[in-house]
């Protein structure tokens, strides 16, 4: 059966004519172009790839190594586990700002000052002793990556409106790429380079390349801002409509539904990320095979990164990518809890297939939304509240190991919430735009 495919331009118009190529001033100058040069198309595609690879090493890394940090710095196992749940809370609560700052300094300075915070922090936090200062630093390198997360797909909607799904693919895919690298070098770079320190803190040098992009976009904003657009020698960079009134989010359906299916999809991503090696483990299953087993799932998201949103982009509706990927993940819960180990490498091959709902929901926070304002505000919406949805998730899915001595229980939540993950996915994946629900 033939599925009807939709153009990737399809409800790009508004947004391309948004921004006119050229038009002239009341002085009969041409004013600048609001589409950019090649030479700032190729530097800005340089900083979307190397900002997403930044996205998630400081969580990865840690991740690989975190026995070490606790035997250096002498961290409880409840610190610990409170340390697991820092990234989702911060990314609720400093995404949240990121559309505001965006209004203020501009697309490319906010990002350009997560990277920054990034490259800071991974610097600092290995050797600023203690752990409140680990804590501060991983929160100051986690504030950075917050703000990124939620202006990538502003940045997307609003440099390339007819590439969508090709875009939020590229991105997708350098951010899948930096986790699972991060997560399979970590340990052998910490010993090659002589301890967990260094072995945390080289991953700044990735996040200070991703600097470099974004600084002549800051300046070209200064100057479009400063002397305005009188010769067109240097057209300002797309940014945010400072004096577009706010939608009223909450009044859309489809930005709730979307908020929802973010977070249904982060708590299974984190729990996956979180529990996978020790099911694996517990079911006779080497240590060391577990952990190419969770590298197997993690890399599964680099080809289906790029392939998922260019197809999502061409669809009138999203709802069968997200049934398909919910019915992966519910046949690797059931291995999980028939046949860990006789069938390891299958599970983690479509929970792999499963967690790619996370660049799937990138891409409908750029088509649900018109415009580049709709599309920060609905970002910054659905990632807050997803990220606070899915903070419980791995701390409960703990309790529970804990508390019944095996995994049936936690399997059974864990399948539990991808029936709800499916259905409002289904639903954010309609054909309509937050702008005309908020209007209503």
């Amino acid at each position: 059966m033939m599925v009807p495919m939709a153009s990737e331009e399809t409800g790009t118009v508004a947004a391309r004519t948004e921004e006119p190529r050229t038009a002239r001033g009341t002085d009969g100058h041409d004013t600048a172009s609001a589409s950019p040069r090649a030479w700032m198309t190729r530097l800005l595609v340089v900083g979307i790839v190397l900002s997403a690879l930044n996205l998630r090493p400081a969580i990865t890394s840690l991740g690989a190594l975190l026995e070490e940090v606790r035997d250096g710095l002498g961290m409880s196992g409840g610190v610990a586990g409170l340390l697991t749940s820092v990234p989702p809370l911060c990314f609720a609560v400093f995404g949240a700002t990121a559309p505001r700052l965006a209004r203020r300094f501009g697309l490319g300075a906010v990002v350009c000052a997560g990277m920054t915070a990034i490259t800071a922090g991974l610097l600092l936090r290995p050797f600023i002793g203690g752990t409140p200062g680990f804590l501060a630093a991983s929160a100051l390198a986690l504030m950075g990556i917050a703000v990124s997360n939620v202006l990538m797909p502003v940045i997307v909607k609003r440099w390339f409106p007819d590439r969508v799904g090709s875009m939020t693919g590229l991105y997708s895919m350098a951010l899948a790429a930096g986790t699972a690298v991060a997560a399979a070098v970590a340990v052998p770079l910490a010993h090659a380079l002589g301890g967990w320190q260094p072995g945390l803190a080289i991953w700044a040098a990735l996040a200070g390349a991703a600097i470099v992009p974004w600084l002549p976009l800051v300046r070209k904003r200064e100057e479009g801002a400063g002397a305005g657009a009188a010769g067109g020698a240097s057209p300002k960079v797309p940014d945010l409509a400072a004096h577009q009134a706010p939608l009223r989010i909450t009044r859309s359906r489809t930005a709730w539904a979307l908020a929802v299916f973010f977070g249904l999809q982060a708590t299974g991503a984190y729990i996956t990320m979180g529990w996978m090696p020790q099911i694996f483990r517990d079911a006779g299953v080497p240590a060391s095979t577990a952990g190419v087993l969770l590298a197997v799932t993690m890399v599964m998201g680099v080809p289906l990164a790029f392939v998922i949103p260019r197809v999502a982009a061409r669809l009138p509706h999203q709802g069968p990518i997200v049934l398909t990927l919910g019915a992966c993940g519910l046949a690797g819960y059931a291995g999980l809890y028939l046949a860990p180990a006789s069938g390891a490498w299958a599970w983690a091959l479509l929970l792999g297939v499963s967690n790619c709902a996370f660049p799937l929901a990138l891409t409908m926070v750029g088509m649900r939304a018109r415009s580049g304002p709709g599309v920060a505000q609905l970002s910054a919406f659905a990632q807050s509240t997803g990220y606070l949805l899915s903070i419980p998730g791995p701390l409960l899915v703990g309790v529970l190991y804990q508390r019944s001595g095996g995994w049936g229980v936690p399997l059974a939540l864990m399948a539990g919430l991808m029936v709800p993950q499916m259905i409002v996915g289904v639903l954010a994946g309609r054909d309509r735009t937050v702008e005309d629900e908020a209007a209503r």
